[in-house]
């Protein structure tokens, strides 16, 4: 092929416009790979007068990016709009229904759209590729979809959202609290004004989801992520936390068990000694266990124009060298329907804070809770405060104070179960505080 693919791109936000530079920087370089030039023959964007800093002089532009969609002049189109409804979804619909290739960085999209969009392209017989949905620049698509089709996968996690690990890393070095380290991250760009989507989870959630397909052959199953997010992580959790050799992170964890496939987001404890509990900040991080490479962990940056773009640049270039694979890896009739692990059977080890009464008998009638539930201990830590230790000098005892229990392996039902049991005890104070422990 020499005829030029021609790009329509959908959205000249920062990342759009990273792509249009990245493509004019790179051309001789893409276009040697490809086997084919790519140029950028038409943008649609709301506003016309906004500064970009780009040259689009020669471009098309369009008001109405559904029309991009379907000019004649457009080979694939580049949806870089955002959101899973309005015209993101019909931008893209129209490219497949016109024959289009389609490439997307729109994982909101993709987690609830992501089967019909494939069928839509398979039918067509177009591409429909989204490298950068899922952990902006880090290749993970590709290797899941393509590099490790020789390895049975029984493992993705990894850290898949920067703002979450950026105001975790800030609150673990400087001992701020989470809502210090989310005023900052929003002053800096890192976090929306209404940071909700990022820092419960969702984003996670989605990004997961698109990889759990890859990984291990099904159904596109957003629904069936269990998500919690990071605002009730405290300064106190990140201390003991450091204390006991863990970090926190919020992790998206994909694993196959024999109760079927678990998907969960949530605060986790990692070992120090793990390549994952290294990466702070920004930065993105996901580790794949797999059976022939034991396991491979792919570190950078998860976001940002110039990250995000390289990402996408990638995949214009498969699609200019007529490379159109399935888009989940396999045709979507090839792929098995999801079997959900639900959450309460999920088993593995836990840290539980517990704010209990400081007086005689609340230790061992915690540990009788978890006792009847066949739970067992591998630590308990209390730190009282001076104030605690100063009534008691003085014969006064009752004051909250922190108990702190890492369990054994345990179902989730069971420390649930057994965390109900204190609290109809008038064991507890305040709400438990628990986060699971991620095994290396």
């Amino acid at each position: 092929m020499t005829q030029a693919l021609r790009l329509g791109i959908a959205g000249l936000g920062t990342v759009g416009a990273s792509v249009v530079r990245m493509v004019a920087r790179r051309a001789e370089a893409i276009g040697a790979t490809a086997g084919r030039p790519v140029t950028v023959t038409a943008v649609a964007a709301r506003d016309r007068t906004r500064d970009r800093g780009l040259d689009l002089a020669g471009v098309t532009w369009f008001d109405d990016p559904v029309a991009l969609a379907r000019s004649a002049d457009v080979d694939c189109v580049v949806e870089l709009i955002g959101g899973a409804e309005g015209k993101a979804r019909e931008t893209v619909e129209a490219a497949l229904a016109s024959g289009k290739h389609v490439v997307t960085a729109n994982k909101a999209l993709l987690a609830r759209h992501g089967p019909g969009l494939a069928r839509a392209a398979e039918a067509a017989g177009v591409a429909l590729a989204f490298e950068a949905s899922a952990a902006g620049g880090i290749p993970v698509v590709k290797a899941l979809r393509e590099a490790l089709t020789g390895n049975r996968i029984s493992r993705v996690y990894g850290i898949l959202n920067g703002t979450c690990n950026y105001i975790l890393s800030r609150m673990e070095l400087e001992g701020l609290t989470f809502e210090a380290c989310l005023k900052d991250a929003q002053a800096l760009g890192y976090a929306e004004a209404d940071p909700t989507f990022d820092v419960e989870g969702f984003d996670t959630a989605h990004k997961l989801a698109i990889l759990t397909s890859l990984a291990f052959g099904t159904e596109l199953d957003a629904e069936g992520v269990s998500v919690e997010g990071i605002s009730a992580i405290t300064p106190l959790d990140l201390r003991m936390a450091d204390e006991l050799g863990y970090r926190i992170k919020l992790l998206g964890v994909a694993e196959a068990t024999a109760a079927g496939i678990e998907q969960r987001v949530h605060p986790t404890m990692v070992p120090k000694s793990s390549a994952i509990a290294q990466v702070m900040g920004v930065t993105n991080a996901v580790t794949i266990d797999t059976d022939a490479l034991r396991e491979l962990t792919l570190i950078g940056p998860g976001a940002g124009g110039e990250a995000t773009a390289s990402a996408v640049v990638a995949d214009i270039a498969d699609v200019a060298a007529g490379r159109v694979p399935p888009a989940f890896g396999r045709p979507v009739a090839a792929l098995a329907a999801p079997a959900r692990a639900e959450m309460q059977r999920h088993e593995g080890g836990y840290y539980i804070r517990l704010t209990v009464h400081d007086r005689p008998g609340v230790a061992a009638g915690v540990a009788t809770k978890m006792a009847e539930r066949e739970i067992s201990l591998e630590s308990i830590l209390q730190h009282r405060s001076d104030s605690a230790a100063a009534r008691d000098r003085h014969g006064r005892s009752g004051l909250p104070v922190p108990l702190v229990l890492i369990t054994y392996a345990a179902t989730e039902a069971a420390i649930r179960a057994s965390l109900d049991a204190m609290a109809a005890d008038g064991l507890l104070s305040e709400p438990p505080q628990l986060i699971r422990i991620e095994r290396e």
